[in-house]
């Protein structure tokens, strides 16, 4: 299993290409479609989906480009299915960026339950991660996760958005992530990846 980041966006969200020999999977597409496609091209592996670890614009500014051109379906959490069409819900319609307004993504064709999926031979496990946002999901594979802006080298996500709630967040990250072993590797939504150990003995929201 491969696992590739791409910086996007004026705020360098970042955007995760997972693939092996069978298929590839677009995670949080932020902006720079072009990047993206360009990146994809170079794997010469067929995307089979988009995943969303949630809804704010810098996560989603390239979703409908992507999956018109490769014709793929969408996969999000229900509890942040109508923020894609709602720029004041997805944070697109506040001015946060003088290129950035009004991102309005069409529906997700499909929204997760918390399991274990299997798309195009790639294996991995949705968790709820909420705290930034209500709907913030996690996807586990085989020996790393994608924790959106749950988690992040030396800190976590921001809890002043529309649904953010610090308690929620740390407990999610407890329960959720910290359960995991200590050499999986993190990929946060901003800034380099971690480890779980590493956050356990580091991270001063865990070590006040």
């Amino acid at each position: 299993m491969h696992i590739e980041r791409l910086k996007t966006g004026p705020i360098e969200e970042n955007c995760y290409l997972v693939y092996n020999d069978e298929a590839l999977l677009i995670i949080d597409p932020g902006e720079d479609a072009d990047l993206i496609r360009q990146q994809i091209t170079k794997t010469t592996q067929q995307p089979v989906a988009i995943l969303l670890t949630h809804t704010h614009y810098d996560h989603i500014g390239a979703v409908e480009e992507l999956r018109q051109f490769y014709d793929i379906p969408v996969y999000v959490s229900p509890l942040e299915q109508s923020w894609l069409g709602d720029p004041i819900l997805n944070l697109s319609g506040l001015g946060r960026h003088d290129d950035i307004n009004n991102i309005i993504v069409a529906p997700a064709e499909y929204e997760f339950e918390m399991k274990e999926y299997t798309l195009g031979d790639i294996h991995f496990r949705v968790v709820p991660t909420p705290g930034h946002s209500i709907g913030s999901v996690s996807f586990i594979f085989d020996d790393f996760v994608v924790s959106g802006d749950a988690l992040f080298r030396g800190s976590i996500g921001r809890t002043d958005l529309y649904t953010g709630n610090l308690e929620q967040l740390l407990h999610s990250i407890k329960t959720q992530l910290f359960i995991l072993p200590n050499e999986f590797a993190v990929y946060p939504g901003h800034g380099d990846a971690t480890t779980i150990e590493h956050e356990k003995q580091t991270n001063p929201f865990f070590n006040a």
